[in-house]
């Protein structure tokens, strides 16, 4: 039954054949790794406007300057990446790049940075999903931290466990949805813009307060907030091997097609809402109010609508096909742990996806799915990553030297230069909003990685056999003895098995009994006498009634009686029943027993089980 369900949900196993189907084309790519980025079109442009409007102060002039500056920076950033997957197809973007150029500290600055930003991009593009379902059904509010986690777990986490190929197939169809639906409304707005007898720029939208300190730091601070709509860029670079081949090329060109939608789109709403001077309204995304005032509440709306909620769900799929494989990276670096390396039976990176949503699902949850709370903590890592990316690229094409290389350093140092004063541009204008919580979690990641990285190389290093011991251990046998430990309950026929058993590998058996009251273990002695006199019965009085640590101290106490070559088995029988509920009916001494004897050294635990038939 566990089956059928297991198979039902996540589909049949895949062969490791069939990897190379696995690879996508470049229409289908676009769906998959820049829904993140379009998605930002949902909320980049808004959180630019709620800076000023908010303020108290005549500011909302500065958008259009804001708005040009981060159009700049997007060219800067699109190239430097197209630049990444050309130097590095083995995919892994900003991590790759900084360990193959950089070292070690630059590379893990880099993999936390995007570890964080792909959390982020899972947590807001959920939350701000349910914001634009919110807006279109205002009676679902209640319910919003509810759809978030069933939108994360039983949605976008269960596809992505079914592999690269349905969630592509899933994905593709609400992506081009959106794209179409964002242009057409831009098309009309436009036409009504231009068409209709109203200024183009309200003169409330073009008011600007005086340049001091403060109207400064609501520009750089709405600038941080706009560069949100930059995240996803580097997820292309992160995924290049999971593109058709050439892959490089499919991959550059993909990303070169994204920035651009991503820039007309982004120029486009942004110009709409300025043109009729949006402010902000609770519960209602301004994505949402333009619509509204362009078509009214008619079917279109409710498209737009719908489509910008499918889209901003989905755009945690750039998550969900970038940092599972920067994960496995890591994990074959020594860096993150061994499992996170391994393809499940669908050929994707499941550990990886699973950690993913448990962590977003924890953000959400924090956060109560308020997506300027979480924007604020966003895009601090996004810009990290592009720098030491950038930086990378400026040492790897001075090494190489080749065609234009010249060229690709100044590009690469021109946006190393620009993304580094964002990043000191956000981590201080969104200081106090939660941007400290990204630069502490920044180098706790790191620490982290580097203990991971430690605790393998000493494990590699207590496991190394070299050759000259390899051939002493197997030239001279060994002296030591195996006694055997068989903890008994009451005499059964599953002890009698095991005791059999136990005769067959050693002539130094022990049989341990742990008794609750005198009473009882009389009764067991006496069973004893009458079935299995040559075979010592341990008698051990618990009038605390504990069963598994008098079972402990007594091997403790005979592990330090016997030689130090000596081996310890300890042989516990279980019965495992024919029905999976019926295990629950019974108690798991054997299990507690056996996870505390794996402590003890020269201790060898073995499970003899006895399967009952009904």
């Amino acid at each position: 039954m566990i089956k059928k369900i297991r198979r039902m949900l996540f589909g049949r196993p895949l062969h490791n054949k069939e990897l190379t189907h696995q690879k996508l084309p470049r229409w289908k790519a676009l769906s998959i790794f820049s829904s993140d980025a379009l998605s930002s079109v949902g909320y980049g442009p808004e959180q630019i406007a709620l800076t000023f409007a908010l303020s108290g102060l005549l500011v909302y002039g500065y958008f259009s300057y804001v708005l040009i500056a981060v159009l700049i920076l997007l060219t800067v950033v699109t190239i430097s990446y197209a630049q990444v997957a050309r130097a590095n197809p083995g995919g892994g973007g900003s991590y790759s790049v900084a360990l193959h150029n950089l070292g070690e500290y630059p590379a893990l600055i880099a993999a936390a940075s995007l570890f964080a930003d792909y959390v982020l991009t899972v947590a807001v593009s959920v939350s701000s999903g349910t914001a634009a379902l919110i807006s279109a059904f205002p009676s679902l509010i209640e319910y919003e931290i509810l759809i978030n986690l069933l939108v994360l777990f039983g949605i976008l986490m269960l596809i992505n466990l079914r592999g690269v190929q349905e969630s592509a197939n899933v994905f593709v169809i609400p992506t081009y949805l959106f794209i179409v639906g964002i242009l057409a409304l831009i098309i009309f707005g436009l036409y009504q813009a231009f068409t209709s007898s109203a200024t183009l720029l309200p003169a409330a939208s073009a008011v600007r307060a005086p340049l001091d300190w403060t109207v400064l730091f609501l520009v750089l601070r709405a600038f941080a907030n706009g560069c949100s709509s930059m995240t996803g860029i580097e997820a292309i670079s992160n995924g290049v091997p999971t593109f058709r081949e050439p892959e490089v090329h499919n991959a550059i060109t993909t990303t070169y097609w994204m920035s651009g939608i991503l820039g007309v789109m982004t120029a486009g709403i942004s110009f709409l809402i300025l043109h009729q001077h949006l402010l902000p309204i609770e519960n209602v995304t301004m994505l949402s109010q333009l619509t509204e005032n362009i078509f009214a509440r008619n079917w279109f709306y409710y498209y737009i609508q719908i489509s910008t909620m499918l889209i901003l769900y989905l755009a945690a799929n750039t998550s969900y096909n970038g940092l599972p494989p920067l994960l496995s990276l890591m994990a074959g670096d020594g860096y993150m742990p061994r499992y996170l390396g391994n393809r499940g039976e669908r050929l994707s990176f499941s550990n990886g996806i699973i950690l993913l949503s448990g962590m977003a699902g924890v953000l959400i949850y924090v956060f109560r799915g308020n997506v300027e709370h979480l924007i604020s903590l966003y895009a601090v890592g996004v810009f990290l990553s592009f720098t030491i990316a950038q930086m990378g690229l400026v040492v790897h094409w001075y090494r190489k030297r080749g065609h234009q290389w010249a060229t690709r350093v100044a590009i690469n140092a021109f946006g190393a230069s620009i993304t580094g004063l964002v990043v000191l541009i956000i981590a201080i204008s969104k200081f106090s909003d939660g941007a400290w919580i990204v630069l502490i979690f920044i180098p706790t990641m790191i620490y982290i990685f580097k203990l991971i990285r430690i605790h393998y190389n000493d494990v590699s290093e207590q496991l190394r056999l070299p050759k000259e011991e390899l051939t002493a251990n197997f030239g001279e046998p060994r002296l030591g003895k195996n006694i055997v430990v068989i903890p008994v309950a009451t005499p059964t026929r599953i002890v009698v098995e095991t005791l059999h058993y136990a005769q067959m590998i050693s002539k130094d058996v022990i049989a341990v009994h742990v008794a609750l009251n005198e009473e009882s273990g009389q009764k067991v002695e006496e069973q004893w006498k009458q079935w299995q006199p040559d075979i010592p019965l341990t008698m051990i009085y618990s009038p605390y009634r504990l069963t598994t640590t008098p079972l402990i101290r007594f091997i403790e106490s005979l592990r330090k009686e016997t030689n130090r070559e000596d081996i310890i088995s300890v042989l516990i029988s279980e019965f495992q029943t024919k029905k999976w509920w019926h295990r629950i009916l019974h108690n798991q001494t054997g299990f507690i027993l056996r996870t505390r004897l794996i402590l003890q050294e020269k201790v060898v635990v073995s499970t003899i089980p006895y399967h009952l038939t009904k």
